[in-house]
């Protein structure tokens, strides 16, 4: 998925309201925490004060479903499919496992994914 500008917005304000943060040692954990608040780690370096973990994990949930949306009704399903075999290379390495990951989200079914990708290289 091509995060929007709109998209990276909502998400900085999400994270924003819920107190949320990037934090990938110790040191940078430190510089942003505040005193009495327990955090918790959400993986991938994003910390959020535990009172609000449900809360922003909805919230980007919903962030990126929109995205999502927004990019099927500007792009349609079988361009955004064609995007994502180009991106993970597909056509030459002859394997569409990478892109059908990549569009999970999309509910895009593996089949969908090897109909374009077939189409495209006939």
């Amino acid at each position: 998925m091509q995060t929007t500008k709109q998209t990276q917005n909502d998400l900085d304000m999400a994270l924003k309201k819920a107190g949320a943060f990037f934090a990938f040692s110790d040191g940078q954990f430190d510089e942003q925490k505040k005193e009495g608040v327990k955090y918790v780690n959400l993986g991938s370096g994003l910390v959020v004060p535990k009172e609000n973990a449900r809360e922003i994990i909805k919230n980007i949930e919903k962030i990126y479903q929109n995205e999502i949306k927004k990019d099927i009704e500007n792009n349609g399903l079988n361009n955004i499919i064609l995007r994502e075999l180009k991106n993970n290379e597909c056509y030459y390495t002859g394997d569409i496992t990478n892109a059908v990951d990549a569009l999970e989200a999309y509910g895009v079914t593996f089949d969908d994914v090897d109909m374009v990708f077939k189409n495209k290289i006939r």
